[in-house]
């Protein structure tokens, strides 16, 4: 049976910081606009601040949804399912913002996730999530799925690019500086990276 948390701690906080991947589910405020779910992993890349806020990073890719309807509405909504051990599914609704490089928090953000090298993934933003509403729920017909390791496809990728090169890949892209339904979505061009991981 669900349940309602007040905060993200303890049991639950060890299992989302456990799960190998995550979705993003966001949304435009028109009725006609389009709805986008989104795989997230790569271990190092989600990071719990407080009880009650969230974040992760936002690496290079084809599109900018998320970060366009967080512009626009914030809404947002995260998920984690267990596909070993016991079943169960959290979701994490609340609001979200796309911190981006030349935002004085961006450095301090890092420091949250120091396991991973964001300049060798295309790092874009930071999205941050305040939580209004925390629940999990059974998820008692989630398959088991094995874990084997992170692909490294996305660094082999991405990491020869310069901040230049970067910007000049979103600007090719058809719905990065714009979403899908004509939303303002990542501001180009880059802004450079804090010093100490600047490509």
């Amino acid at each position: 049976m669900g349940k309602t948390y007040e905060r993200i701690d303890g049991r639950l906080r060890t299992f989302i910081e456990e799960q190998p991947m995550f979705f993003t589910a966001t949304a435009p405020l028109a009725g006609d606009g389009t709805i986008n779910l989104s795989p997230k992993g790569l271990r190092g890349s989600f990071a719990v601040l407080d009880d009650l806020t969230v974040a992760y990073l936002d690496f290079a890719g084809s599109n900018a949804e998320t970060i366009a309807h967080l512009r626009e509405n914030g809404r947002i909504t995260l998920m984690w399912c267990a596909f070993q051990g016991p079943p169960n599914i959290v979701r994490v609704h609340g609001t979200g913002e796309a911190v981006f490089r030349d935002d004085p928090r961006f450095a301090g953000l890092l420091a949250h996730f120091p396991d991973i090298d964001g300049a060798a993934h295309g790092l874009r933003a930071v999205i941050v999530v305040r939580a209004e509403l925390v629940r999990d729920t059974c998820g008692y017909a989630v398959p088991f799925m094995t874990y084997d390791e992170d692909r490294d496809l996305h660094r082999r990728r991405f990491e020869r690019e310069t901040r230049e090169s970067l910007t000049e890949y979103f600007r090719k892209k058809d719905h990065v500086e714009t979403s899908m339904d004509g939303l303002p979505g990542l501001p180009l061009p880059l802004a450079p990276l804090p010093a100490a991981d600047a490509p």
